[in-house]
């Protein structure tokens, strides 16, 4: 199985830090109850920059980072949750702002777990296609406007930003995925979009109960108790399962990417895989929860500050709203 090399990193968080201590003066928390439940100190909140402009700062930073003519890219895919539009994709915006015009552009959302399915998206479109020289996977996030600012339990946690990296085929080279799904579980969490609605609409409408509760506007919901319960199983299941496709020993692997949702989560998962904590690259503490740019920013930071040297088994790990899941393992 061909492999993927990774050409390039860039990250792009907005300026805006919102500490814990900010919060107290909105809703009724504490520092302490927020980093003893979740591990979190501070995050990178927007001040009005779009997701596709965090995408596209992060995306040119990966470029630069790559050294490649952004003529060579052949594929942009752009993992976000929180698009800008209905239509057209971030993608496409992003491919104008960096005037890659001609290659294709798509957008995905799959959630937390979403930079996991384009990374391992992208290695496929690059094993099957030899006209198609890099392809550059993004996840951006505006998360903070899906955040209910009344609700203590949730609000605290989201953060904003974006993460891009530049990949190419490598022949040869380690390489495996498992991804997955669970509707059953999609009533864990949401945030709701626009309801049908025309010119045309009877007054008595038919009800067609979806099994997700109703929501506060658009703002995010999720169940915090059994969000907790899926990812603490979601995330070893992930990696051993990867690991076993290729006869790896989870032991070998170099660095563990995981999604930074929560610390709790990630510290029972690392107890459970009987693995060193140091295994695990974590910035949580940083940037919150940034849904799907959590794991390509963390990816950046552990590239930028010599955590990952080439030749390392590295593996990113996701788990969200879906309830999706998924791992990649490669060699850096």
């Amino acid at each position: 199985m061909s492999g993927i090399k990774i050409v390039g990193t860039g990250s792009y968080v907005p300026p805006k830090i919102v500490r814990n201590e900010d919060f107290t003066k909105i809703v009724e928390t504490s520092d302490e109850w927020i980093k003893t439940r979740t591990g979190m100190s501070e995050r990178h909140i927007s001040e009005g920059q779009p997701t596709w402009y965090m995408g596209t700062k992060a995306v040119e930073d990966a470029i630069k980072s790559a050294g490649i003519d952004v003529s060579d890219i052949g594929l942009i895919i752009c993992s976000t949750a929180t698009s800008d539009f209905v239509t057209p994709s971030m993608a496409c915006i992003i491919q104008r702002e960096i005037g890659a015009i001609g290659c294709m552009a798509l957008d995905i959302c799959c959630a937390c777990a979403g930079f996991v399915y384009a990374f391992d998206m992208a290695r496929r479109y690059l094993s099957t296609d030899d006209n198609l020289k890099y392809a550059v996977v993004v996840a951006s996030e505006n998360l903070t406007k899906l955040a209910d600012y009344s609700d203590r339990s949730t609000c605290v946690l989201f953060g904003d930003g974006s993460a891009a990296c530049v990949l190419e085929l490598s022949k040869d080279s380690l390489y495996t995925s498992f991804l997955g799904a669970d509707g059953t579980g999609s009533k864990y969490g949401a945030a709701r979009s626009f309801p049908p609605d025309n010119a045309f609409m009877p007054e008595h409408r038919e009800e067609y109960p979806d099994g997700i509760r109703e929501c506060n506007g658009h703002y995010l919901f999720q169940d915090g108790k059994e969000v907790y319960k899926f990812a603490i199983k979601a995330l070893p299941n992930c990696v051993n399962s990867a690991a076993e496709k290729i006869g790896l020993n989870i032991e070998d692997i170099d660095l563990i990417i995981p999604h930074q949702a929560n610390y709790r989560i990630i510290e029972t998962a690392v107890q459970n895989m009987k693995l060193p904590i140091e295994k695990f690259y974590i910035n949580i503490e940083k940037y919150g929860n940034t849904s799907s740019a959590s794991i390509p920013i963390a990816l950046n930071e552990a590239v930028k500050a010599g955590k990952i040297k080439r030749g390392d088994k590295v593996c990113l790990v996701g788990f969200g709203f879906g309830l999706v899941y998924g791992s990649v393992i490669f060699e850096y």
